[in-house]
């Protein structure tokens, strides 16, 4: 038989979202797809127009990092949405892991179909 490498693990990719309990699976750098309830929006003044977005899905939370120039080509989903699909690369930082966002998607209309009542 001939011989086969071993294969990565399997994770969801983009356009899939991976949740979040799972972020520590792919390694530093791979492009993945989240998302999530936005909890938390954070623009500090020393962080040098660094966007920090906290979000959460029914595994856990996960740490957003938006740099400026991803953040004016995606303002509006960024500013106003409530549920977002985010895609970018993996940075970890010790035990920390960030999704450094490249695409930010507002995916808040979702949320209302929720609320429809199923067939059946």
């Amino acid at each position: 038989m001939p011989y086969s490498p071993p294969r990565p693990p399997v994770w969801p990719r983009p356009p899939s979202a991976l949740p979040h309990n799972r972020l520590d699976e792919p390694p530093e750098g791979a492009l993945v797809t989240v998302a999530g309830l936005v909890l938390v929006r954070q623009r500090p003044g020393t962080a040098k127009g660094v966007i920090f977005l906290t979000l959460e899905d029914e595994t856990g939370v996960s740490n957003i990092v938006i740099w400026e120039k991803t953040y004016q080509a995606h303002r509006r989903a960024i500013v106003t949405g409530r549920l977002l699909r985010v895609t970018g690369h993996i940075q970890r930082e010790g035990m920390v892991v960030h999704v450094v966002a490249r695409l930010v998607e507002d995916i808040s209309g979702m949320l209302d179909d929720l609320l429809r009542p199923t067939a059946g």
